[in-house]
């Protein structure tokens, strides 16, 4: 785990550098085909945070039409999405050992992240209404 917290450092940082000069339609060296799995990821996790937004309004809005000791479905949500989170980490974890100790293990980790974060956010933003 160490060794892959110190890839992900160093990614982050030549992340900045790369920004511009790759094309992830044409990536072909692994630190590139890594830094646009990130970048999908990242956008994933943007829409994903919009999505949640949203349901928590929908949420709120229901346990506000609710009596008092009738209302959970803001916490409820809350409490599902902070473990959706842990299962979307531990699952892409146990995805990426299928390349445990490679260049591309980061790779696979980025990508399972992103595939479960996109069907999170479709299934928050139907539940947003």
């Amino acid at each position: 785990m160490r060794a892959l917290v110190l890839a992900a450092l160093g990614l982050m940082a030549a992340s900045a550098a790369m920004a511009q000069d790759v094309d992830c339609a044409n990536a072909m060296a692994q630190m590139e085909m890594t830094y646009c799995a990130e970048q999908d990821w990242m956008r994933a996790d943007a829409d994903l945070n919009d999505a949640y937004k949203s349901a928590m309004a929908a949420m709120k809005a229901i346990d506000a039409a609710l009596p008092q000791d009738q209302r959970g479905a803001e916490a409820h949500l809350r409490a599902a999405q902070r473990a959706w989170v842990t299962f979307r980490d531990e699952a892409c974890a146990a995805e990426g050992y299928q390349m445990h100790g490679g260049s591309a293990e980061p790779m696979v980790i980025y990508g399972c992240r992103a595939t479960l974060t996109r069907q999170r956010a479709k299934d928050l933003w139907v539940l947003a209404g």
